[in-house]
């Protein structure tokens, strides 16, 4: 008979052979029973929906919500991949969403396919999955991106009501960036006779500074023979003016933040005090800060079965005393590396002080705090000395967050695209909010973006000669349901309210 450590043991190298498959939904079939029950009862995995799992970790609280957020877009795609075969498609809203770089969980998924029963399949953690029976696009307008059948980027733009561009206006304008021409729109425009949308697709592409776009829409519509009306679809009255030849919808959507929401921040601050010349004594409250400051501390988890994890629980060896011998070395690391960081950021607030950019101060410095913070690790073999080399180079999740970062290959243009936001910015407050915001909204490291963001918003504090400022545990949940809701609901005022709350 089986010991339980082997049954288990076992369970993890089959969900390992089918993560390195590519698969993240997990069916009953894909386990034997004895299996599956030992990899639920260790908390390896989470039930969705009956016959249906994803992979988990043991050490997720019960109501914990990450597992399920880091897996939602996988699963959904397996699930209506086994449901439906080729035949079904995101909404085109959904589709445009996507593209802008809107990659949140959301509350309901809205899909289409000429084999849906017009039913809602309920999910975990209040998000579900509607089913809607329709034809499926042409051919031409639809494609399937990391496994998700969607419309093509000049399908969706065309076939999103006009809803969308209202409720989410920083995404399809991000969407809309991606428009380089009118030509990767008209073949659609013109052949369907798309009139209301051409007009649409018009004032949208204006209100974003792209006029050559615009007017080439309209006149070829109209030398068709078509009657076209231009409007704009944005209710807001937000000028946005996106980078021109720019690719990457996450830039366009960083701009967008930018220019959309610095008016609102300005609005929530006081005036900058303004840079002091006694710069030795501001570094003196900075250095009595550190003691509470090194308390704040966030921690980001990935979500793959390892050899050595196999390995020790079919050997016994993964057991609680282990497991806490572990953590304690590595929060005694953390501390050591948080002090070493501490001193560098110390510098960085110098420079500022002195009147280097901050943007510069932060671009050329940023590493270097990242360095320092996990250099006890290395030393003490927690870590490997590549894993110092630079920004991730793989997907990270945030604890309970329904906002995915931006994939590993954005991050170099994301990064780069903020520091040139940060050297630009004239308002200290818009840099401190909008920076620290940003910084762990790219998450460019695979841990410490929450401490190093921290750093960043009081390096943008200094050199506004507003006071280092710490963040207290009694506020986390606030501070967090604050970056929550920016995230993934586009909205700053909650962030920039709690921020400026803390000032005095």
């Amino acid at each position: 008979m089986a010991r339980p450590q082997d049954t288990l043991a076992d369970g993890l190298r089959a969900v390992k052979s089918l993560q390195d498959a590519g698969r993240v939904a997990i069916r009953s079939q894909d386990l034997k029973r004895d299996q599956r029950e030992a990899l639920l009862r260790g908390g390896y995995i989470q039930r969705v929906i009956k016959g249906w799992y994803v992979p988990a970790r043991p050490d997720e609280q019960p109501g914990e919500s990450t597992a399920w957020y880091a897996s939602f877009w996988d699963f959904c795609a397996s699930y209506l991949d086994y449901r439906f075969g080729e035949e079904w498609t995101l909404s085109p809203e959904q589709s445009a969403l996507l593209y802008g770089g809107s990659t949140s969980v959301p509350q309901q998924l809205l899909v289409r396919s000429p084999k849906a029963s017009n039913n809602t399949t309920e999910l975990v953690h209040g998000t579900s999955i509607l089913e809607v029976k329709g034809e499926l696009p042409a051919t031409n307008e639809r494609e399937v991106v990391d496994g998700l059948r969607q419309y093509t980027l000049a399908g969706a733009l065309i076939s999103s009501g006009p809803r969308v561009y209202r409720q989410n206006p920083i995404d399809m304008r991000a969407a809309l960036g991606l428009l380089q021409d009118a030509s990767q729109v008209l073949p659609v425009l013109l052949e369907g006779g798309h009139t209301t949308a051409a007009g649409r697709l018009a004032g949208a592409v204006r209100s974003i500074g792209r006029d050559r776009i615009a007017d080439n829409i309209l006149k070829a519509m109209r030398a068709a023979g078509y009657t076209v009306n231009e409007s704009n679809p944005f209710e807001d009255d937000v000028s946005i003016e996106l980078p021109r030849r720019e690719h990457s919808p996450y830039v366009n959507r960083m701009h967008g933040f930018w220019q959309s929401m610095r008016t609102e921040i300005i609005e929530i601050f006081s005036g900058p005090p303004g840079i002091t010349e006694d710069a030795a004594t501001y570094l003196k409250t900075v250095e009595d800060a550190y003691t509470t400051d090194a308390y704040h501390s966030l921690s980001i988890e990935g979500y793959r079965v390892t050899e050595e994890l196999i390995e020790r629980v079919r050997s016994g060896s993964w057991n609680p005393d282990q497991v806490k011998a572990d953590l304690q070395q590595r929060d005694a690391m953390a501390a050591r590396g948080y002090w070493l960081a501490f001193q560098e950021v110390k510098e960085s607030v110098a420079r500022v002080l002195a009147g280097d950019n901050p943007g510069d101060v932060a671009d050329s410095d940023h590493s270097g705090w990242f360095v320092a913070l996990f250099t006890p690790s290395v030393e003490a073999g927690i870590l490997e000395r590549a894993d110092l080399a630079g920004y991730r180079n793989d997907q990270v999740y945030i604890r309970n967050s329904m906002h995915t970062p931006p994939k590993r290959e954005e991050v170099l243009d994301c990064m780069a695209a903020l520091f040139d936001l940060l050297r630009e910015e004239e308002h200290a407050a818009v840099r401190t909010v909008m920076g620290h915001w940003l910084f762990g909204y790219i998450h460019p490291y695979m841990d410490g973006n929450g401490r190093i963001g921290r750093f960043l918003m009081n390096v943008m504090l200094a050199s506004g000669g507003y006071p280092w400022t710490v963040i207290t545990i009694d506020r986390r949940d606030e501070y967090m349901a604050a970056l929550e809701e920016a995230s993934v609901k586009n909205n700053i005022k909650p962030l920039a309210e709690f921020l400026a709350s803390l000032l005095p």
